[in-house]
């Protein structure tokens, strides 16, 4: 199995305004954008010249399923056609695929049993993304928002090959547990409280400076959902929507 299986190496953001987003993206991760070979309506970001996702209008058959503008992060795995199908073994559902892309790699689109997507990777050649610590302007987090954490991580622990890494106690919110791979966590479970939304993935971008860029996410017609705050361990994280309503998080990592 290599040894990226498991990790998150994409971020595909559907949105109402391609073009609106890229201008707000750029300014606030500092990503650069490249036009994809494949398709005139996917344009990819990239971050020092690395691809590590792309953006697309959202399409008339997600609107049509209901599907809200949003963030899917994709997890990289050794075979797409076996983890799909695992999945509903699983409990989990198959929503698209999965599709083979000539060049680039097969990809499909799940839900786990308790309702949050998530995208399945299989490259072609290597992996997007690197092993090590993720640099500014990189996805450094990802974190679940679920109605059962234990019986959810058990889910993406099988299928991923997850490892826990720790956990720690949010008091009246329940526990908060942490997963990884080789010892480096990169995603956290927890559970919804009843006024969140349905379950769901969040992600984090890193940044150098959570406070001083969510004043920039303001200045640039986005909202902050959740202040600057400090967590266990350091790091400061804050939740925003950017100006198409479009959840995303910041990241500033105290290593």
């Amino acid at each position: 199995m290599p040894q990226s299986h498991g990790r998150f190496v994409w971020h595909d953001l559907s949105t109402p305004n391609p073009e609106a987003a890229q201008s707000f993206y750029t300014r606030i991760a500092h990503w650069e954008t490249q036009p994809s070979e494949l398709s005139d309506d996917y344009v990819m970001w990239t971050n020092n010249d690395e691809p590590l996702g792309g953006v697309t209008a959202l399409s008339d058959e997600q609107k049509a399923a209901g599907a809200q503008p949003h963030w899917l992060p994709y997890v990289c795995v050794y075979d797409v056609d076996a983890c799909s199908r695992q999945v509903k073994t699983l409990g989990g559902e198959v929503r698209f695929g999965p599709h083979e892309v000539p060049t680039v790699g097969c990809w499909s689109v799940i839900s786990d049993p308790f309702g949050a997507t998530i995208g399945l990777f299989e490259p072609q050649g290597k992996a997007p993304g690197t092993q090590g610590q993720p640099r500014r302007g990189e996805f450094s987090w990802h974190a679940l928002m679920t109605t059962d954490s234990k019986a959810a991580g058990d889910f993406y622990r099988a299928r991923f090959g997850w490892e826990k890494t720790s956990e720690f106690d949010m008091g009246d919110a329940g526990m908060y547990h942490m997963y990884g791979k080789n010892g480096r966590p990169f995603a956290g479970v927890f559970n919804r409280s009843p006024e969140m939304p349905a379950p769901s993935w969040s992600s984090y971008i890193r940044v150098d400076e959570v406070k001083k860029v969510v004043g920039d996410v303001r200045k640039l017609g986005g909202t902050v959902m959740r202040e600057p705050h400090e967590v266990p361990g350091g790091d400061w994280i804050a939740v925003c929507k950017d100006p198409q309503g479009v959840e995303f998080a910041l990241h500033t990592t105290s290593l």
